[in-house]
């Protein structure tokens, strides 16, 4: 995996991740004190824009670790930080697609049963890639330590 990949990918997560968690504390946990507002908060409406146009971008940095990462590891003989790679996995399928159907669906029960369905897959993705992130940092630091142990 190229450094470019790596690290857009993080610098993404943690934009994606920040504003569409700002965007659910505005939107349902802040109320305005004026009776008549359309939104809770002033940044509301950008911090959804913002995570509206962050998340394709996310998307395709996804599809060039899982070319570059995910598949060659899955087809690899190492079980090393494994479990959290596919709970990632998992869970930015099902937040990738719950986000996509939860701005194209208009039915009621259906736009509930998305946006819990985003929500609940986001959380575990921030938490399994974070996890996963972690124990590759470490994995790597110790790789580094017995390249140089080496020389």
């Amino acid at each position: 995996m190229k450094a470019l990949e790596r690290r857009g990918f993080f610098v993404l997560h943690i934009v994606v991740a920040v504003t569409g968690f700002a965007y659910l504390y505005m939107k349902y946990f802040v109320t305005s004190d004026d009776p008549f507002a359309v939104v809770n908060h002033p940044l509301e409406a950008f911090a959804l824009s913002a995570h509206i146009v962050a998340a394709p971008v996310f998307v395709l940095f996804f599809g060039m670790i899982l070319r570059t990462h995910t598949l060659p590891k899955l087809r690899g003989a190492s079980w090393t930080n494994r479990r959290t790679g596919w709970v990632s996995l998992a869970s930015f399928a099902a937040m990738s697609v719950s986000g996509y159907l939860l701005q194209t669906t208009v039915t009621p029960w259906l736009v509930r049963t998305w946006f819990w369905t985003h929500i609940v897959a986001a959380l575990i993705f921030v938490t399994g890639y974070g996890i996963h992130f972690g124990i590759g940092w470490r994995i790597g630091r110790r790789a580094r330590r017995r390249e140089r142990a080496r020389r």
